[in-house]
């Protein structure tokens, strides 16, 4: 897994999981920011296929009583990165995910609108594992060579793009390793 497929948007080499949780760009060829996130379900487990079976709308609600909060949410990401390094694709890169909610980048509203999303199976308050970092700077390589607007200096936490509500990836992402080696 080193590339991406430009006529399908996919990164080769990777498990892809198509989500009902996306739709057009209004303008398709307006990636130019990447948003890393943190994600467990439920909050602080790791393991299984809940995050998955969120972004596809199939999550079981009865297997937790958290999940009952969640139910109506209809949310998904480009790539999630699992714990293992394991990289799977919900959404390709040229359509919208519903990953940032209410945004705001350099005074643009809409993340989604522009943005990629990278979900870490992970929380605010622990450490990442090595095989996510090494996954996680393959693929945003890969993005960076495919998409020109998309650079180095246009990846934030969602905690930047919104700051009153959201927290992640936290302060444990090791921002200098991983901006350090793309």
């Amino acid at each position: 897994m080193s590339a991406i497929n430009i006529k399908d948007n996919l990164i080769e080499g990777v498990a892809t999981r198509l989500s009902p949780n996306h739709d057009l760009r209004p303008i398709e060829e307006d990636i130019s920011l990447l948003v890393i996130h943190a994600i467990s379900l439920p909050p602080g487990k790791y393991g299984g296929s809940y995050i998955e079976d969120f972004f596809l709308n199939t999550l079981n609600i009865s297997k937790h009583k958290y999940f009952e909060s969640i139910k109506d949410l209809k949310v998904s990401s480009h790539l999630l990165i699992k714990r293992t390094g394991e990289i799977i694709q919900f959404v390709p890169f040229n359509k919208r995910a519903w990953h940032a909610g209410v945004s705001s980048y350099l005074g643009r509203e809409k993340c989604n609108d522009f943005s990629i999303g990278i979900e870490l199976e992970g929380t605010d308050d622990s450490e990442f594992t090595n095989q996510q970092y090494n996954s996680l700077m393959i693929a945003s390589k890969a993005l960076i060579e495919t998409y020109p607007k998309l650079t180095k200096n246009r990846i934030v936490g969602h905690s930047d793009i919104a700051p009153e509500r959201k927290t992640d990836p936290g302060i444990f992402f090791k921002w200098d390793r991983y901006l350090g080696d793309i």
